[in-house]
């Protein structure tokens, strides 16, 4: 059975699943549909509840919420994905090579992980922002940044694992480049942790991203963000909830479909609950 017809038939990875289409669906579709853009405003009905005009009711603008935490969850999506994949990308090179070639190399790379681990993440983000500046490049470098070591950490140790496996030493008795037995023989058979990893960082890079826009240091007006839509709605929250309840509401639907799926897929790739699945 495929890895993908066994997620199907996990319960957790199957619900975590379709709450990730479809949160990506709508997110995806939703700002076409609705008849207001995120920067629309009304001002006679600025901060006006939930209907069926304003399904998540307005600001203190006149903007529709739900337009804005649809915009706003689509950006936040694709900074952390974004940065995530980045993180991934250039951990698992600096992992494969630390793990693959030991020694001197080994001890570089890692401690230069260590340094990188010695910072608090929320701080050494914040710090990142401040030294480089707000813009969404710069978000996404930061989240990456962030989370560089913690894919470098998991791969070095599983290619320290498999490096002296059989299939690996008749590649190099064959002649092969050590960087074609890195990419072509190492890689693929390390790749599901790093998978379940991304899928558990992307959960954690949403709150990240949220977190910095909610203080002013991650996405800027008027580019919607819900961590920025949650800053706005906490002035008026006595007054108008919707606001900023309507967005926490987004990121803990988008978190629960993640570490749900997160979930399904670790206990699909780790041996010792395979079975189980």
């Amino acid at each position: 059975m495929s890895s993908f017809k066994r997620l199907l038939h996990h319960p957790t990875g199957l619900v975590g699943l379709l709450i990730v289409v479809v949160m990506v669906a709508v997110v995806v579709i939703g700002p076409h549909v609705i008849g207001y853009g995120p920067e629309d405003m009304d001002f006679m009905a600025m901060l006006a509840p939930p209907s069926l005009a304003h399904p998540f009711g307005t600001d203190s603008f006149g903007r529709d919420v739900l337009s804005r935490v649809l915009q706003g969850a689509q950006v936040s999506l694709v900074i952390s994905a974004g940065s995530i994949l980045l993180a991934a990308a250039l951990g698992s090179a600096i992992g494969i090579m630390s793990g693959y070639w030991g020694g001197w190399v080994d001890s570089v790379l890692m401690r230069l992980m260590d340094l990188l681990f010695a910072f608090p993440s929320f701080i050494l983000a914040m710090l990142l922002m401040v030294l480089f500046g707000f813009s969404t490049a710069n978000l996404v470098a930061a989240i990456a940044l962030v989370y560089l070591p913690i894919f470098a950490r998991i791969t070095r140790n599983n290619t320290g694992l498999i490096r002296e496996e059989p299939f690996v030493q008749a590649a190099r008795l064959m002649g092969r480049y050590p960087l074609a037995i890195m990419v072509s023989d190492i890689l693929p058979n390390i790749l599901a942790p790093i998978l379940v990893q991304a899928s558990v960082g992307v959960a954690f890079a949403i709150i990240l991203e949220a977190g910095l826009s909610f203080i002013g240091l991650g996405v800027q007006p008027p580019t919607p963000s819900l961590g920025g839509i949650m800053a706005d709605g906490r002035e008026y929250f006595s007054r108008a909830p919707w606001v900023l309840t309507m967005s926490g509401v987004a990121i803990s639907i988008a978190l629960l479909g993640i570490n749900l799926l997160g979930d399904g897929l670790r206990d699909l790739t780790d041996p010792k609950l395979r079975e189980r699945a």
